[in-house]
């Protein structure tokens, strides 16, 4: 079969020719028809992600149908449509994964070929209104953000609707994007930042009250002042419940003043490098929470693929490229311009 194998780091990645591999005892063979990137693929390409281990098929998101089904598997799942849980091994503690945990793409195989055995208890039925292109969208950026706003921030409900104010940063990213459209669905009030006005403008579309620019002067004082018009009935206006963050870095500190009393701030990347200029006072006057946040367990991605269903959510695709031109789909994310997620189309 037809893979995408990285063998040598800070190379481009190439179409190759591997075996297919052969369902064991407990798994199922995919015949996968879209797989998506995570900035992780690019982050092991580069050597920049702990416990390399070369040649490895790359990608942890996948969807397809069901090939062959190994030995104590369920044959009805033959045929099936299915899209797979890349978290896996979590283990019994559901604060905190167990020594065996691994994302699916490195060290195992992943989903960047016509290919994939897994083991059956991390795939589930397709939402029936998804294509296999947003399907495959879904897994990884779709579980973080999940747990983030849903687990760790546990974003408020009544009546299955949020009167809680979400800020979500950095607009334009897989996950970003899911957790805007999770807590917009929630019927939250949301409001995203972005270094793109473009970007701010196509989120607004997606159902954001509004955002601003971080590359502005005083962009979080024009965004208070945005946020806090003509909402008297919220009790702080201006200020925001629930905050999820992928950046980190020296902006991190403005996040605490934006916080409400009480508010929760989840976040789970660094790429704007460490947390710096912090006043705790800031912090335990406001009684903060500070959530660090990672992937998820089998149940929250049960959960997810569930609300992604009952709302009729559609993950936002940016481009959806060839397998065999993966290495251009690698530069586009590694440009940071993509708004959503870039998806491989295979076997199509």
């Amino acid at each position: 079969m037809n893979a995408i194998q990285l063998t040598e780091l800070h190379q481009p990645v190439k179409l190759t020719e591997v075996p297919t591999p052969t369902p064991g005892p407990g798994e199922v063979l995919i015949k996968l028809r879209a797989a998506a990137l995570n900035h992780r693929d690019v982050f092991i390409q580069k050597g920049l992600y702990p416990g390399i281990k070369l040649p490895v098929i790359l990608g942890s998101d996948g969807a397809g149908i069901v090939a062959e089904v190994g030995t104590g598997v369920d044959p009805v799942w033959r045929g099936q449509e299915v899209v797979i849980n890349c978290s896996l091994n979590w283990g019994s503690n559901p604060a905190f994964y167990g020594p065996d945990f691994q994302i699916l793409g490195m060290p195992a195989n992943g989903t960047f070929a016509e290919c994939i055995s897994v083991p059956a208890n991390y795939i589930h039925h397709k939402p029936a209104h998804l294509s296999f292109e947003q399907a495959a969208a879904l897994p990884l950026a779709g579980l973080t953000a999940w747990r983030a706003l849903m687990t760790r921030a546990g974003l408020h409900t009544s009546g299955h609707r949020s009167r809680e104010r979400v800020l979500i940063t950095g607009i334009g990213g897989g996950a970003a994007l899911f957790a805007l459209q999770f807590a917009v669905a929630a019927g939250a009030e949301v409001w995203v930042t972005s270094g793109s006005d473009e970007k701010i403008e196509r989120a607004k579309t997606l159902g954001a009250a509004g955002g601003v620019n971080y590359r502005e002067p005083d962009w979080l004082k024009t965004l208070m002042a945005q946020a806090s018009g003509g909402k008297t009935e919220h009790p702080l206006r201006g200020y925001f419940d629930v905050i999820i963050d992928s950046a980190g870095g020296p902006g991190f500190a403005k996040l605490i003043d934006a916080a409400a009393p009480g508010g929760r701030i989840a976040f789970f990347g660094g790429t704007a490098g460490n947390i710096t200029d912090i006043i705790p006072a800031k912090a335990f006057f406001k009684q903060l929470t500070l959530l660090g946040s990672t992937m998820g367990t089998e149940a929250e991605f049960g959960s997810m693929l569930a609300f992604v269903s009952e709302k009729k959510i559609r993950p936002v695709l940016d481009e959806i490229l060839p397998l065999a031109e993966a290495e251009q789909a690698f530069r586009h994310m590694d440009d940071g311009k993509q708004f959503g997620k870039i998806v491989l189309a295979i076997n199509g």
